[in-house]
């Protein structure tokens, strides 16, 4: 009896009734959040793996062997680009030797070429910090984003697996139905945070204060991807402490020491954000990071 099953669902996947495992495009995404993207638009379609968690710095990340052979073995590698993963994710596609992903194939995809970036040098040198010359590259953090990647991503998937176009198609159309719901959902509730003053860490809140309008006064990293010297953190409670602001924002993924020190001297709280999915235990996916977010700015009003 068992033999005989055994040959009907052979012959079943044989005739395409029902697709193998295999048949499932491989994804290896950058971040959780293009990790969770890809789920939501693949849906069983797609097996997809993040090759960094929400703790993770992705500026630095080291391209280990077994990160190695998952792109080996990818289908479609979903970055963000703008040289955030310069430092390893070039290293990592060349030591894979997958033509299908090679930068300008079908099978790689940056989310930050589907964008206009904000903060865009006019010239770039060494003594500005770790600027990137195409851009702000931290774009997941502005809803609006999102919904332009996906719509890209949607188009992308159905390029490289063309049998499950319509699957994809219809996935698409209902993300985006929900997203635009959840986004006039979290433009009412965000309403009160216009212009509230906020210091950050690294300028990686940009276009979660664009959206919000939330009124950055100052970066504790004296310039980007720079820590802050003892000198650099007494200007700052002498600047902050004339004009305090309402919080200090912190990541998920940051370094508490220089925070805790600054909030301690001008008497202002840190509200940690999960700023990547995974981030917070509520940040699960795409729709819990912003309503995790909101939620915690929120309790800076109250």
């Amino acid at each position: 009896m068992l033999h005989r099953i055994a040959r009907i669902l052979s012959l079943a996947v044989c005739l395409g009734v029902i697709a193998p495992a295999e048949a499932a495009l491989k994804v290896l995404a950058t971040t959780p959040d293009w990790a969770a993207l890809a789920t939501e638009l693949g849906g069983d379609h797609v097996n997809v793996y993040s090759a960094t968690n929400a703790f993770q710095d992705v500026h630095r990340v080291e391209a280990k062997p077994s990160l190695v052979a998952r792109a080996r073995s990818a289908d479609l590698v979903v970055a963000t680009g703008a040289e955030l993963e310069v430092g390893w994710l070039p290293v990592l596609v060349q030591e894979s030797g997958n033509a299908h992903i090679q930068p300008a194939s079908p099978g790689y995809f940056e989310a930050a070429a589907q964008l206009r970036l904000l903060d865009v040098p006019s010239s770039v040198d060494r003594s500005m910090g770790d600027v990137h010359p195409q851009g702000n590259p931290h774009v997941q953090l502005d809803p609006h984003n999102i919904a332009s990647i996906a719509q890209a991503l949607t188009a992308r998937l159905s390029v490289l697996d063309p049998a499950g176009a319509a699957y994809y198609q219809a996935r698409g159309a209902d993300f985006q139905a929900r997203w635009q719901q959840a986004i006039g959902r979290w433009e009412a509730r965000a309403a009160p945070l216009k212009g509230l003053s906020v210091v950050v860490i690294h300028k990686d809140q940009v276009y979660l204060c664009h959206w919000l309008g939330l009124r950055e006064v100052a970066a504790i990293e004296p310039k980007p991807g720079v820590p802050p010297s003892a000198g650099y953190l007494a200007e700052l409670v002498t600047k902050l402490s004339a004009a305090p602001p309402r919080v200090i924002l912190r990541n998920a993924y940051n370094d508490t020491k220089a925070v805790e020190w600054l909030a301690g001297k001008i008497n202002v709280p840190v509200v940690a954000l999960p700023f990547s999915v995974g981030g917070t235990p509520e940040a699960k996916d795409l729709f819990g990071l912003f309503d995790d977010t909101i939620n915690r700015l929120l309790g800076t009003t109250r």
